[in-house]
């Protein structure tokens, strides 16, 4: 059995890189732009409210999957072609940009009203009310909820199979379709699991390291 596991681990950790690259990369590009569509959100300009919560109902009304069988497999057919990583990519960061601005946008109406008329009084600009008073504070309040997605993220990226991308789970598939063992799901199970437990590690840490200072 040994002997299969090294077999088997280079092609699973190639798969692990992928859902890695996903992750990491939905994440640095969706919170930013997560916190942004929360600011839109609680704006008094009604066009871009109604646009916003547009998009973010699509993005959370419907299934993850079906939004990347739709970018890679139907956008084609208008002539918008993505290569398989760009779709999964394109894919996550719109999907997760929603559920971030959601989040954020319910973090931005914790945050009292107090605060803003106390840095009008203060003579700060609204990007510096927003960027050295509001946004510390809220990153406080959400950290629990983006905890939570960050760790559905693992979890979701397993979904980038069903547009032909090797990552983990494509991987274990193969691997226990070649050779009628379960053993390789076994293995990318406690690999996810492995993963899903660092994320809540580093989370816990940042929590603590937050509520210090609060």
């Amino acid at each position: 059995m040994i002997q299969y596991i090294e077999e088997i681990l280079p092609a699973l950790l190639s798969g692990t890189k992928m859902t890695l690259s996903i992750f990491f990369w939905t994440l640095i590009c969706s919170i930013p732009l997560g916190a942004l569509v929360g600011l839109g959100l609680i704006q008094k300009f009604k066009p871009l409210t109604w646009l916003l919560n547009f998009y973010v109902w699509i993005m959370r009304g419907t299934p993850l999957l079906l939004q990347l069988i739709f970018v890679f497999y139907g956008l084609p057919i208008i002539h918008i072609v993505f290569q398989r990583y760009d779709a999964a990519m394109f894919a996550f960061i719109l999907n997760y940009t929603a559920y971030f601005g959601e989040i954020f946008r319910g973090g931005f109406q914790s945050v009292p009203k107090g605060q803003f008329e106390s840095a009008k009084v203060l003579r700060l600009s609204y990007g510096q009310t927003i960027r050295k008073i509001v946004i510390p504070q809220v990153f406080k309040i959400v950290l629990p909820s983006i905890g939570n997605e960050v760790i559905n993220l693992v979890k979701d990226s397993s979904l980038v199979y069903v547009i032909g991308l090797g990552d983990l789970l494509r991987a274990g598939n193969v691997a226990t379709a070649r050779d009628v063992t379960l053993l390789p799901l076994i293995l990318v199970g406690i690999i996810y699991l492995a993963l899903t437990a660092v994320c809540t590690i580093v989370l816990k840490l940042i929590e603590k390291r937050e509520s210090v200072w609060r």
